[in-house]
């Protein structure tokens, strides 16, 4: 039973192969429209089937020039060979490619089309020949027969009369301004500041010395024993901060010559006695090699601190609220009632009027 199974399969698979080797090559040809206006484009269809893996095609394409054309009948009708192809698997080792064909006639009357040729392999095959009908354009007798066209002439635009390279290349004009532009800034601010580059705001005297103040109390020297660096350290901080507030050049003088220097300060001049409190100390310190008590080491930092904070530069007011106190002032003086948000700003400010 088994045997007989297997020798029915065998003999079936034997009939499939021998009937595709046996199925001939065939081509169907139609058109998607058998009449045309004079002019016009209709597409020929040309369905081929032939065995899988051989190759095939119609000769008279293969031999016509690339985007040209192939004339038929009489050359009164035009196969354009810019084919399109698509391939369907029919199974059984048998596929089916379709052409479409653009045609074109300028001639008109009724045309049968030739069968066309297809080739695969060693095998032949012919297609149906199908008709063809080409109607006249329609021209009224009395109509005016117009001349060929002349050139034409640019509208006036400004891209017509530049030369197709400069507009080719538009990006790269475009990054040529980019780059001119931004080095004529680079150089612009490169002469005012000295840099390409901004400049970071330095910061505030006031700040610094208070940071740096910061700094020195957490490292605890005087506690450690380094009186000497302490004190050295607590002086530098201090006529840092004498240089850039107030132009005082604190770091080349002496004792004796930066508290001159302060008395004739009338802005710093009230405040000399924490600069003279602790630059005393420092001298017998530093120079004498005293030892001085932990109050003296405390009593100096807080003198600098209360030095810094007394002396640090007053913020100037807006122009906005100047102009609010002028308002009140010119309200008290006319007798015009004050307005409560500007009572409350000046209570804020000055404790009331």
């Amino acid at each position: 039973m088994k045997l007989s199974r297997h020798i029915s399969l065998i003999m079936l698979s034997l009939l499939t192969f021998m009937s595709g080797m046996a199925a001939p090559v065939s081509v169907k040809a139609r058109l998607d429209s058998v009449q045309i206006l004079m002019g016009k484009l209709t597409v020929l269809h040309l369905e081929a089937v032939q065995r899988k893996g051989e190759k095939g095609g119609f000769p008279m394409f293969s031999q016509a020039p690339q985007d040209g054309y192939v004339g038929v009948c009489g050359d009164s009708v035009e196969l354009r060979t810019s084919i399109k192809r698509d391939t369907i698997d029919l199974g059984s080792g048998m596929i089916q490619i379709n052409h479409s064909v653009p045609v074109q006639a300028f001639d008109s009357g009724t045309y049968r089309l030739p069968q066309f040729v297809y080739v695969s392999g060693r095998d032949t095959a012919r297609s149906n020949s199908v008709a063809l009908k080409v109607i006249p354009v329609p021209v009224a007798a009395d109509a005016q027969i117009s001349d060929y066209a002349g050139p034409v002439s640019p509208e006036g635009s400004v891209f017509d009369f530049l030369p197709d390279w400069l507009i080719d290349l538009w990006w790269l004009w475009l990054s040529i301004i980019l780059l001119a532009v931004l080095f004529i800034i680079g150089m612009r601010r490169y002469r005012k500041q000295g840099g390409v580059l901004r400049k970071k705001p330095e910061p505030n005297p006031y700040e610094v010395a208070i940071k740096r103040l910061g700094n020195l109390k957490n490292r605890r020297l005087w506690e450690q024993g380094m009186e000497k660096e302490y004190f050295t350290l607590l002086t530098d901080i201090l006529r840092e901060y004498l240089e850039r507030r107030f132009d005082i050049n604190a770091m080349e003088m002496t004792t004796r010559q930066i508290i001159d220097s302060l008395s004739s300060n009338t802005e710093v001049k009230e405040k000399r006695n924490y600069m003279r409190e602790i630059l005393d100390v420092a001298d017998f310190v530093k120079f004498a090699k005293v030892r001085p008590l932990p109050s003296d080491n405390i009593a100096a930092f807080d003198n600098a601190v209360k030095f810094v904070e007394e002396t640090k530069p007053v913020e100037k007011p807006d122009a906005d609220d100047s102009q609010a106190n002028a308002d009140a002032e010119s309200n008290i003086k006319t007798g015009i009632d004050i307005p409560a948000s500007h009572k409350t700003a000046d209570n804020k400010k000055g404790g009331g009027i």
